[in-house]
């Protein structure tokens, strides 16, 4: 019955086993490396399987197993299918989309509001920024785990410099929302090379009080972004599918 494919061998940045994390409960570690699965396609949009088959395969009952798939029903990535387990549900990107543009909306607003001169804003969030965002092209990291949450520390750090405690929460539930395909966005050198030189164009703009520049290269880069995480994602769907074997691990 199962679909589900075998997990690639370990890369660098290999997941921690479920027993590393103590300050999480079981069904914690099996929900997020559930969600590293359908993130990584070992679970493939379409695929089948059971409580049973993941338990073996995660070595844990099926009590935390089942818990963890009921979070991941309620966030809309499984369902639960009458008496023949769960499948994975195929990526909404109508919604996806809808979160990018929300996104746009509150980043948007709070360059603006970081470039008025009257407003108390957090100038040492954007100075720490400027230390990774501004360094020198030797000195910038090819790694492509720790650009991605670099990238994700710069939105919400942008919004949370801002002041508004409310749009900061706002914005990070959003975050966490796309985090599961805005990852993509990091698997090749150009695009991490574009990532560095289109924050750095931001920060500047921001830093000399250039609200609309900084609000239109903002936009410009999260429009670029979210077009090649929707390019990716929907080919790394199909090298998935593709005679039932996982893309090639990056």
């Amino acid at each position: 019955m199962s679909t589900v494919r075998p997990r690639p061998e370990p890369s660098a940045v290999a997941a921690p086993p479920l027993e590393a994390t103590v300050f999480r409960t079981r069904a914690d570690e099996v929900y997020a490396q559930l969600k590293r699965d359908v993130a990584e396609f070992i679970l493939v949009p379409g695929d089948r399987f059971t409580e049973n088959e993941i338990s073996e395969r995660l070595g844990v009952s099926r009590t935390p197993v089942r818990q963890a798939l009921f979070r991941l029903q309620q966030e809309g990535f499984v369902e639960v299918l009458f008496r023949s387990g769960w499948r994975v549900l195929p990526f909404d990107f109508e919604q996806f989309e809808q979160l990018y543009d929300l996104r746009m909306v509150l980043e948007t607003t709070a360059v603006h509001r970081l470039c008025e001169t009257d407003r108390h804003i957090d100038r040492g969030l954007l100075d720490t920024l400027a230390d990774i965002w501004l360094a020198p092209a030797a000195q910038r990291s090819s790694d492509m785990a720790q650009v991605a949450q670099w990238d994700e520390a710069f939105h919400c750090a942008l919004v949370a410099a801002a002041g508004n405690a409310e749009m900061a929460r706002v914005h990070g539930d959003v975050t966490d929302r796309i985090r599961i395909i805005r990852r993509l966005d990091f698997t090749k050198q150009p695009r991490i090379d574009a990532t560095y030189d289109e924050h750095a164009k931001i920060l500047k703009a921001v830093r000399a009080n250039r609200g609309d520049q900084a609000a239109m290269l903002l936009r410009a880069h999260i429009e670029t972004s979210q077009a090649e995480v929707r390019k990716i994602t929907l080919h790394q769907v199909h090298l998935a599918r593709h005679a039932g074997k996982t893309p090639a691990p990056r």
